[in-house]
C-alpha cells in the first residue's frame, strides 16, 4: 500500500468518525545473533527485519486460509456425494461388455 493510499484511508475513517488501525505494532525478544543475521538478509534481499517477518507472516496466514478453505472444500465435496449416491439396481452388464472391441 503506497502512503498516499494510506493516509486516504486514515482520513476517511477520522471522518467517518472510527479508528483506523493499519498496523499493530508488536515486541519481539530474539537473540542478538538472530537478529543481526537476518538484518543481513534482510539487506541482501532490500528490505528491513519488519519487512521480512511480514512477509513471512502474510504468506503463513495465507497457507492457513488455503489449507482451511482446501478442507472445506473436500468436506462439502465428500457431503455431495453422500447426498447424492443414487441405488440403480442390479448391474446387468459386465466391464468387458463396455469395452467390446470391434
Amino acid at each position: 500500500m503506497s502512503a498516499l493510499h494510506a493516509a486516504w484511508i486514515l482520513l476517511l475513517a477520522l471522518i467517518k468518525g472510527f479508528p483506523y488501525y493499519g498496523y499493530m505494532n508488536i515486541t519481539l525478544s530474539l537473540e542478538d545473533d538472530l537478529v543481526k543475521e537476518v538484518r543481513k538478509i534482510a539487506v541482501e534481499r532490500d528490505t528491513t527485519l519488519t519487512g521480512l517477518v511480514r512477509a513471512h507472516l502474510q504468506e503463513l496466514a495465507a497457507e492457513h486460509a488455503k489449507s482451511g478453505r482446501k478442507r472445506r472444500e473436500l468436506e462439502a465435496l465428500e457431503e455431495s456425494f453422500k447426498l447424492l449416491r443414487v441405488k440403480i439396481g442390479k448391474r446387468t452388464w459386465k466391464r468387458e461388455d463396455l469395452y467390446e472391441r470391434r
